[in-house]
């Protein structure tokens, strides 16, 4: 159809998005009326966005339109009764907190909630329910990625001694190999755990996110690579993950201030050590002392 929505939509599935596909298969196909569908978030001028709708709206470009639109909204009813049942298996879970009592803490800042409410109820406040901590918290942990861990290793977490044995039946820590005192390998075991393949995913949706996992991601990215990074940051999600469950914790997110903050203070720790080694004593220039009193102060 030639029709350029892409261009003036980053998701075409969105809100504005649908608004616009059901206009046109309904007959619309005048530029200003679609246009005035899109949400007014949408960053694109309402003239852009007009000039997008300009296209060759035939017969047979509007079937297969028509037909797609019809088999992503059979798809989404399938995704549905799929959501229902996940609810109904974790109803025979025996709640571990009172939400009149003791309320879920907000959603996560800066993030819009798209996720449905299922059979008359919320995913999320059902998983805080059932597990009494907020596993969504944690950055890059949706309701979905927390679903699929739970299903994988329930709620009792005895069956690791420690968040490091954790890690490790993951498979997301070094498996090393010592010959003689040398380190052969230290790469780590391929195992096939869904677990593992969902902290992965949501480690790469970390790349662009301003707070210390971000950070760190980004930084292990730049030493070790995509896919070591990938592991890494993995490997941080699952001992949270661990920790919250085993102990009931409440994850307090970190900035990414803070972050860089403690960074370089170890790195200057680690430079001073260095220095006094060698019989050295590190002494900060004028600029750099009073750079650090007024981040300190």
């Amino acid at each position: 159809m030639n029709v350029q929505l892409r261009q003036v939509l980053s998701d075409i599935t969105g809100v504005s998005g649908l608004r616009i596909i059901e206009a046109i298969l309904a007959g619309e196909r005048d530029g200003k009326e679609l246009a005035a569908l899109a949400d007014k978030r949408v960053g694109a001028t309402q003239a852009t966005i007009k000039k997008a709708m300009q296209g060759d709206y035939r017969a047979e470009h509007l079937f297969v339109l028509q037909s797609a639109f019809e088999l992503r909204q059979n798809y989404q009813k399938r995704i549905h009764l799929c959501d229902e049942q996940i609810i109904a298996q974790m109803a025979q879970w025996p709640d571990r907190v009172d939400l009149e009592q003791k309320p879920a803490p907000p959603r996560k800042a800066g993030r819009a909630w798209l996720r449905e409410m299922v059979a008359g109820k919320d995913p999320r406040q059902e998983l805080y329910r059932r597990t009494g901590v907020d596993l969504t918290a944690i950055e890059g942990i949706g309701v979905l990625t927390a679903q699929v861990i739970l299903s994988e290793i329930g709620l009792d977490m005895s069956a690791w001694r420690s968040e490091k044995h954790f890690a490790s039946w993951l498979g997301l820590c070094p498996d090393n190999r010592v010959s003689g005192g040398k380190v052969l390998s230290s790469h780590t075991r391929h195992v096939l755990n869904p677990v593992a393949d969902a902290l992965r995913m949501a480690a790469t949706t970390l790349q662009n996110s301003k707070t210390a996992l971000g950070a760190f991601y980004r930084r292990m990215r730049a030493r070790l690579g995509a896919a070591s990074a990938i592991t890494a940051t993995a490997h941080k999600l699952a001992r949270l993950i661990y920790r919250l469950l085993k102990h009931g914790e409440l994850y307090i997110r970190q900035g990414l201030e803070d972050y860089e903050n403690k960074y370089r203070q170890r790195l200057l720790h680690n430079l001073k050590k260095s220095a006094a080694a060698f019989g050295f004593e590190l002494t900060p220039t004028q600029t750099v002392a009073q750079s650090v009193a007024t981040s300190v102060s």
